[in-house]
């Protein structure tokens, strides 16, 4: 294992202290945690604040959109594990400013549990918490980490439309019913060529032979549905559109947001590449995306690989709430 850090287990506090020193006009840390929280606070007044978090390794995810138009606060749980009922608390109580809360959460079992019970713990305050558990990997229906599908790279379309919806002044309880009506429509698929390495672990996940390719991998390294011998991009974005549309029934009548997610160590000339290929499938569909973005959004270390995340727009309101600014560090 060959990676540039320190003490394998002090990973997640020099990553978190390097990313608010870096960045202090976007984030600081709260402290006694390893979560952070927007550093303009006098912003955030009277607004519902947004909160997500989970295991580290996935940057620029969680903490990386944190900031003016997106999430309110990031709790940062060590590598691939997630973060403790009273972090999340910590950051809960951090961004309340008397309208309430809203958790994204995505589907993993520790991440669901621990989040309920910072819940319970916010309600013993009388801070009203609500949230939504992010299932959008439509490649297993269970892996090593959940019961259900996993949560994945189109958890960051949630993170931007309940960020712009809640800095725009939405309530609780309008934040939650739109998140409710935007779930069940984003869809996400990978494809891995080789695993990530967890630090404390000190060797990849899987192994895959120097041809071989893993469809439906999740960002923990947990296994896929099919292995096989790498193909041209194009193949492969046939297969995971494929996919795709067996699920969501593509139609050139209705608009589409598309990302296109590096799993962390794939370079973005191979990215790039992919996404021409996706336009160009898509337009056999007569399908032309409303809104696009294309680089490293949900990673997993240094997995070589590619996600592909659809996500059909029903409201006009959801592609504005997709384009409106924010001010974070990886947006």
């Amino acid at each position: 294992m060959k990676k540039i850090i320190n003490d394998p287990h002090d990973v997640v506090p020099e990553m978190v202290d390097g990313m608010t020193r870096s960045y202090p006009q976007y984030i600081e840390k709260i402290e006694g945690t390893e979560a952070v929280v927007r550093a303009d606070k006098a912003s955030m007044k009277d607004r519902v604040g947004i909160i997500s978090g989970g295991g580290s390794g996935h940057e620029p995810t969680h903490a990386g959109f944190v900031g003016e138009g997106m999430l309110s606060a990031a709790v940062c749980g060590q590598v691939f594990t997630s973060p403790t009922p009273d972090q999340i608390y910590a950051a809960i109580k951090a961004v309340n400013q008397g309208k309430g809360v809203f958790m994204v959460v995505k589907n993993y079992s520790g991440d669901v549990m621990n989040f309920d019970m910072a819940k319970d713990l916010a309600s013993m305050d009388n801070i009203p918490v609500k949230s939504i558990v992010v299932d959008d990997d439509i490649a297993v229906e269970n892996s090593l980490y959940t019961q259900g599908r996993r949560g994945v790279a189109g958890t960051i379309f949630m993170h931007k439309i309940l960020g712009a919806a809640a800095e725009q002044g939405s309530s609780l309880d309008e934040i939650e019913a739109l998140a409710k009506k935007v779930l069940p429509n984003i869809k996400t698929i990978a494809v891995a060529l080789s695993a990530a390495t967890n630090p404390e672990v000190g060797k990849p996940g899987f192994i895959l032979k120097e041809d071989e390719i893993e469809y439906g991998v999740g960002i923990h390294s947990e296994p896929g549905y099919r292995r096989e011998k790498i193909k041209p991009s194009k193949e492969l974005v046939d297969e995971l559109i494929g996919k795709l549309n067996d699920e969501m029934h593509l139609d050139s009548s209705k608009k589409y947001a598309c990302l296109i997610n590096g799993m962390g160590a794939t370079p973005l000339m191979e990215q790039y590449i992919f996404s021409n290929d996706v336009l160009n499938k898509l337009e056999t569909f007569d399908i032309e995306p409303s809104f696009m973005k294309v680089g490293n959004y949900m990673t997993s270390i240094d997995m070589a690989g590619i996600s592909l995340t659809l996500f059909e727009i029903q409201d006009d309101k959801w592609l504005d709430y997709l384009n409106y600014p924010v001010k974070t560090i990886a947006w």
